[in-house]
């Protein structure tokens, strides 16, 4: 898979493709919807936004992304995405209307010969092209537009948003029946305090910085090892929020991997949340919290055996 990080990439080799466009947060079951729409055209291609076009118009809200936009890119790369066109959003194109937007990235930029995109797809200044928008300047600017029906499951219009809530209220299946596959959240595992390992339970830390923060607690998990010498999946019990026993207040993920020995120090994970067990909460003591920490990970272990 290609990934276009910038426009100045694009030779003609990449030009000519069957695309989807969308933000694709999340990468959910109605984003693949839309990829199989435009697989079944020919090379896959997808064009997307980054940052996160809402980054770019609240910079101050607070962090809202289901994945990075490398998580992103691994995930496309797993459904068979051939080239992916990350379109930088900043005020210049934040300033384009939708045909300007249309003639100048898609035509005269990324050539594309057909672009499938959902029903609710906004673009171009103050969000003032729709889906029909475009399926007119595709027929007037020689390209095919495919406009994807919204997907649903239980009645509930599929979403990040909605994903985003069924996070927030800690629960993950709800989040996977939407998604189609485990929240995860990846990243390079960083230097922490070390705590864990004086514990007896070592942990891996990754940052949530910029991603929406899902309930506070402990979660049984699935992990993958993406880099380095231990490259694999094992079961993890891990552990979300700001560890209010010492004091911290920024959020991050700290999972212990079950049965496993060795530095992941600088390696990139993958930390699917399978399934929550409580609340984080808060223990006078080091001794109630290591037997805590015990009972969580049996529970872990039960949890993860009966998939």
């Amino acid at each position: 898979m290609r990934r276009h990080t910038s426009l100045d990439t694009i030779t003609l080799d990449d030009r000519g493709a069957s695309v989807a466009m969308g933000n694709f947060d999340g990468v959910h079951l109605g984003h693949q919807a839309v990829l199989d729409i435009a697989r079944a055209r020919g090379p896959l291609g997808v064009v997307t936004f980054e940052p996160h076009p809402r980054s770019h118009f609240q910079p101050d809200a607070p962090a809202f992304r289901l994945m990075s936009a490398e998580a992103r890119a691994n995930r496309m790369e797993k459904l068979g995405v051939h080239q992916i066109y990350e379109v930088p959003f900043n005020a210049d194109l934040a300033s384009l209307d939708a045909q300007a937007f249309t003639q100048q990235v898609l035509v005269d930029r990324l050539g594309i010969s057909h672009v499938v995109v959902g029903a609710d797809f906004c673009f171009g200044k103050g969000r003032k092209g729709t889906a029909h928008t475009l399926q007119s300047l595709g027929a007037q600017l020689g390209f095919g537009v495919t406009i994807a029906e919204l997907a649903q499951t239980d009645g509930q219009e599929i979403s990040s948003s909605a994903i985003r809530a069924a996070l927030s209220d800690g629960v993950p299946g709800r989040a996977t029946a939407m998604l189609g596959h485990y929240h995860r959240i990846e990243g390079v595992v960083e230097q922490g305090d070390q705590r864990g390992r004086d514990l007896g339970f070592p942990t891996a830390n990754l940052s949530l910085a910029g991603l929406h923060p899902p309930k506070f607690g402990v979660y049984a998990t699935l992990v993958d090892v993406l880099t380095g010498p231990h490259q694999g999946r094992y079961q993890g019990a891990a552990s979300l929020g700001i560890r209010p026993t010492f004091g911290h207040t920024i959020p991050n993920l700290e999972v212990f991997l079950l049965d496993f020995t060795g530095d992941l120090y600088g390696q990139t994970l993958s930390v699917a949340l399978v399934a929550f067990q409580r609340p984080e909460l808060k223990y006078e003591g080091i001794e109630p919290l290591i037997a805590q920490m015990h009972k969580d990970v049996d529970e872990t272990r039960a949890r993860l055996r009966a998939l």
